[in-house]
């Protein structure tokens, strides 16, 4: 009689920037007998010579992380290795997140605050080919669809900012300054004040006041609204 082949574990990829969030992710993924974490990175450059060689099946990405973001990782990614699926793990609860990673090639997007196996059912709905949103996500999508969020409509003046920028301005909101945002995305300085214009050209705001104005009552609308 033939022996039964062993069915080779899904292989998966770790690129998070916490040690203690890496740490966490292992042993969960490690409680299932199908699934192994091949390996990990706290950022992106050092990721993408690991990836080439490992080729896992799955990366579970941040969005927020110093050097490259978690959006423009995807990108990249994807160009290279469209057949690797990638689940994002975030903090961020804001829908223009979510649709700017699913658009950069996203299978799934969990946020931090589920619990720990809303990842493993997003990973196995990417193995079968299908998405996965957290369930605020969802709703977040939907009330952005019916036009019920004053702010952030389908034509939203958000959507003219680049990934990059959109982090910054999120940033600014959070009550930050230039050196606390180059130090949070690991960029100089002088390219913090560059995004900073970009964003001001971008949304017709003339004074660096109005931009913090304007940036504070958008993350206090974004959090209040996804409570």
């Amino acid at each position: 009689m033939a022996k039964n082949k062993m069915k080779a574990k899904k292989r998966i990829y770790l690129l998070e920037d916490h040690a203690i969030v890496r740490e966490g992710l292992r042993l969960l993924i490690g409680q299932e007998p199908d699934m192994e974490v091949c390996g990990d990175a706290g950022g992106a450059a050092e990721a993408f010579s690991a990836i080439q060689a490992l080729r896992p099946d799955a990366i579970i990405t941040d969005i927020s992380m110093p050097g490259m973001s978690g959006i423009e990782f995807i990108k990249n990614l994807k160009a290279l290795h469209p057949e690797i699926a990638v689940i994002v793990l975030s903090m961020h609860t804001e829908s223009d997140y979510a649709e700017r990673a699913l658009r950069a090639g996203a299978t799934g997007y969990v946020m931090k605050t589920e619990n720990a196996g809303e990842i493993i059912i997003a990973l196995r709905k990417a193995f079968l080919g299908e998405k996965h949103l957290s369930g605020k996500i969802v709703d977040s999508l939907l009330r952005k669809a019916l036009g019920t969020l004053a702010m952030e409509g389908p034509s939203s003046p958000l959507e003219a900012l680049s990934d990059r920028e959109l982090e910054v301005f999120e940033h600014i909101g959070n009550g930050k300054d230039t050196n606390d945002i180059a130090a949070s995305l690991g960029v100089s300085p002088k390219t913090v004040e560059t995004h900073r214009m970009h964003i001001k050209e971008k949304l017709r705001i003339s004074s660096l006041s109005d931009l913090i104005r304007h940036a504070a009552v958008w993350v206090d609308h974004k959090n209040s609204g996804n409570q």
